[in-house]
């Protein structure tokens, strides 16, 4: 009578990653998974000694048992991310503008708006304009006769109770603007210290023009140089005090609000 053969051991496979013990059957070589490949497995014995093995079926043992290494499926990429944290759009083309802007002080406001929601901004089709300072905004107001389909933001800087910028912003009244900003006397004041390198922003005395004070505490040469290394410190919303975070977002939702 014949007897019934026995099934196979099924041998199982085992993803070589990193820090996988294994012995080579055929050498008795065993250490941990450095590296895979399509078609070889890198081992590292405890001494440091790497060897290169092909990834044949059953050629591993872990355990005492035999396993097969393949390579391990590739993990899901993360989702990409634009400098203001929102998922960036891939192959982005600017969508065209909106009839809606956002108003902002001057070149440097803009410049860091730019640095960290220009991705945003242009998903959107929202354009950032800087007017030189609020003093005139009623009459520029009046002048972009704002609308539902034609909404205005404003970005003000020391937005504070009895600051000159909150006296010129209760002047503007059409439900089809928002004013809103930071506690900040300038811009360069709601980046974060630590990503410009400096312990805290210097405190410039009363009558004295802030950016210029500024640099005379820590001891720049001008401006310019100062606005340099300021700028080139942001490289996303993390290097921007909540306030200015918070402001910048506030309006975009407000300008692209259906």
């Amino acid at each position: 009578m014949l007897s019934t053969p026995r099934p196979r051991k099924q041998i199982p496979e085992v993803p070589a990653v990193v820090d996988v013990v294994a012995e080579d059957s055929a050498s008795g070589f065993c250490g941990a998974v450095v590296v895979c490949t399509s078609t070889a497995v890198t081992l590292e014995d405890r001494k440091g000694n790497r060897r290169v093995f092909p990834l044949e079926p059953a050629r591993f043992l872990i355990d005492g048992e035999p396993v097969t290494l393949v390579r391990p499926a590739a993990a899901a990429a993360a989702p990409v991310k634009s400098a203001s944290g929102s998922r960036a759009v891939a192959g982005l083309r600017a969508r065209t503008a909106r009839a809606a802007r956002i108003w902002v002080e001057g070149i440097h406001d803009a410049a860091l708006i730019e640095r960290v929601w220009g991705h945003d901004l242009r998903v959107e089709g929202i354009v950032v304009e800087p007017i030189d300072g609020l003093d005139n905004l009623p009459a520029a107001v009046a002048e972009f006769r704002p609308a539902a389909d034609r909404r205005l933001g404003v970005l003000a800087d020391h937005l504070v109770a009895g600051s000159k910028e909150s006296r010129i912003a209760v002047q503007v009244t059409s439900p089809h603007v928002l004013i809103t900003g930071h506690p900040y006397i300038d811009v360069w004041e709601a980046v974060r210290p630590e990503s410009v390198g400096i312990r805290a922003w210097p405190s410039v005395p009363r009558g004295v023009d802030w950016k210029t004070g500024v640099c005379a505490a820590l001891g720049i040469s001008d401006t310019a140089v100062m606005w340099g290394r300021v700028n080139g410190a942001v490289g996303s919303y993390r290097d921007l005090a909540t306030p200015l975070i918070t402001a910048v977002e506030r309006l975009i939702d407000f300008v692209t609000e259906q």
